[in-house]
């Protein structure tokens, strides 16, 4: 068989897969949109908040934060990873809480990659919001819950393009989720009820080992999904900037 023949049958057998909605290919990309997802909303509950208060108030160690969120937009994703697993495993200080390889797991790690890149992005657009707005609304009369309110609105494009970048980000992360979840499917279950699912195993650890494995198929099918997936949130990202 000829590299071109490979490639195309493997393709196709990609396609036969979607197109028949595979049960393991449905649960893997469940399980990265669950987690990914999540995390996203947690991680924009906390940058949203968090960047409006490095805009608006003038505290000790201000500074010091943006430096930090700054220095986490460009965080090892292995790093967060062992620290996550050494926190968490049997033996560390977070030992008893038994989150290891489990979805909870995969969730902290992303909500800590995600959460500066979300609060550094939405600071950027808070801070483009230009300042004769914010000081019309004080000539008005206005508090500062009213400059807030007229900024989000002025920025508000820019804050859900961060949160979009978090979650496109978030469903390619693969080193940090590798180690805290395991890759994890179930296999040889009792009664075959849930056999070859995922439990922790998502799209982008599930294309490193169904490859090494020698599955291109699969791996081909997961990618495109993977592909599908990151493409549909940058073209919303796209529109939603279009529309302002």
């Amino acid at each position: 068989m000829s590299s071109v023949d490979f490639l195309f049958e493997g393709i196709i057998k990609a396609f036969d897969l979607i197109i028949g909605l595979d049960p393991y290919v449905l649960s893997i990309t469940g399980v990265s949109i669950r987690v990914s997802g999540t995390a996203t909303i947690l991680a924009a509950l906390t940058a949203i908040p968090l960047a409006f208060a490095l805009s608006f108030l003038d505290f000790r160690g201000r500074q010091v934060l943006i430096t930090l969120v700054n220095t986490g937009m460009g965080l090892p994703p292995v790093f967060v990873g062992l620290f996550i697993f050494v926190m968490l495993v049997p033996a560390g200080p977070l030992g008893f809480l038994r989150m290891i390889f489990t979805p909870e797991a995969m969730i902290i790690a992303q909500y800590i990659l995600v959460t500066p890149i979300i609060t550094g992005i939405s600071l950027a657009a808070i801070k483009a919001v230009p300042g004769s707005i914010i000081e019309t609304v004080y000539t008005l009369g206005g508090r500062e819950m009213d400059a807030i309110i007229v900024t989000l609105r002025e920025a508000k494009s820019g804050i859900i393009t961060a949160i979009l970048a978090g979650l496109g980000r978030a469903l390619a992360e693969v080193g940090a989720i590798l180690i805290v979840g395991g890759n994890i499917a179930y296999t040889g279950s009792i009664g075959g009820i849930g056999e070859g699912l995922s439990y922790t195993r998502t799209l982008t650890t599930a294309i490193t080992s169904e490859t090494s494995k020698g599955d291109i198929s699969t791996s081909i099918a997961l990618g495109i999904i993977l592909i599908s997936l990151n493409l549909s949130v940058n073209l919303l990202a796209n529109l939603i900037q279009r529309r302002d």
